[in-house]
C-alpha cells in the first residue's frame, strides 16, 4: 500500500509557496538582488531535505559555515558532514565557487599588469584566502607585463610549501615569460612576512634574475588582506 504523503512535511516544499515567494521565480522575474543569501543557496540546491525546504537548508549551511564566504570555501569532507547534503548537492556548490574563480582569471589572463592591480589581487585572494594548507602560485607576464598564466606550483602543510626553483623558471621558459610574481598564502592570517618567506624570495629572485627573468614582486595573501613584500622593501 502507497504511503500517504505527509501535509506537514509538504507544507516545507517550495513548490507549494506562492509563486512570489519562491527563490527562482523572484530571480527571474526582479532580479537577483530580490533574492536572500539563503535564497540563492536554495536556487542551487534544487530541493531541500525531510522537514526542511531548500531555503531553510541553505539558511543553516550560511550560519553553519559563517556566511556564504565561509560556505563556498568549504571543503568537500566539512559538507559531507552536513546531514541532507549528499553528492549531487555538494557538486553543485563546489561548481559554483570554481565557477566564478574561472570567470575571473579569464579577466586577468591577457591583461596588463600594473602594480596593485585590484583584478589581479581579487583573483588571488578569492583562490586563495579560505585556503587551511600553502599554496605558492605565481603569475607570469612577458616583457610588456602582459599575464601569460597563473600557475600553481607547489603546496604544502599549513606552516610551510616547498617551493623549487627550477619549477619556477622551467614554466617561466615553457611559457615565453620574462618576468614574474610570487604569490603564496599564510593560513593562519598573519600577515607579516617571516623569515622563511625573506629567505625564500631571495632564492626565487636570484635564480629568475640568472636567466634573466625578472621577479616583480611577492605577495603574501590571508583571510584578513595581502602584503606586498616590494611595497615593504623586501623585495
Amino acid at each position: 500500500m502507497k504511503k500517504k504523503p505527509n501535509k506537514k512535511h509538504e507544507d516545507h516544499w517550495i513548490k507549494n509557496w506562492p509563486e512570489e515567494e519562491k527563490p527562482r521565480e523572484l530571480l527571474l522575474q526582479k532580479g537577483p538582488d530580490h533574492i536572500s543569501d539563503a535564497g540563492l543557496i536554495a536556487i542551487l540546491l534544487r530541493s531541500g531535505t525531510k522537514g526542511k525546504d531548500a531555503v531553510a537548508l541553505g539558511r543553516e549551511l550560511i550560519n553553519k559555515f559563517g556566511g556564504l564566504r565561509g560556505l563556498l570555501s568549504a571543503k568537500k569532507s566539512d559538507l559531507s558532514r552536513i546531514k541532507g547534503l549528499g553528492p549531487a548537492k555538494i557538486a553543485q556548490l563546489m561548481a559554483a565557487i570554481e565557477i566564478v574563480k574561472r570567470q575571473i582569471k579569464e579577466k586577468v589572463v591577457g591583461k596588463t599588469y600594473v602594480e596593485n592591480d585590484k583584478d589581479v589581487l581579487d583573483y588571488l585572494t578569492l583562490s586563495l584566502r579560505d585556503r587551511k594548507e600553502e599554496f605558492f602560485k605565481v603569475v607570469f607576464l612577458n616583457k610588456s607585463n602582459m599575464i601569460l598564466g597563473i600557475e600553481e606550483l607547489a603546496r604544502g602543510t599549513v606552516d610551510e610549501a616547498s617551493i623549487y626553483p627550477r619549477e619556477v623558471i622551467r614554466t617561466a621558459l615553457s611559457m615565453g615569460a620574462t618576468a614574474v610574481i610570487f604569490v603564496h598564502n599564510h593560513p593562519s592570517g598573519n600577515l607579516k612576512p617571516s623569515q622563511k618567506d625573506i629567505d625564500v624570495t631571495n632564492k626565487l629572485k636570484a635564480a629568475c634574475q640568472s636567466v634573466d627573468i625578472a621577479p616583480l614582486d611577492h605577495i603574501i595573501i590571508s583571510p584578513h588582506g595581502h602584503i606586498s613584500l616590494k611595497g615593504e622593501k623586501l623585495l
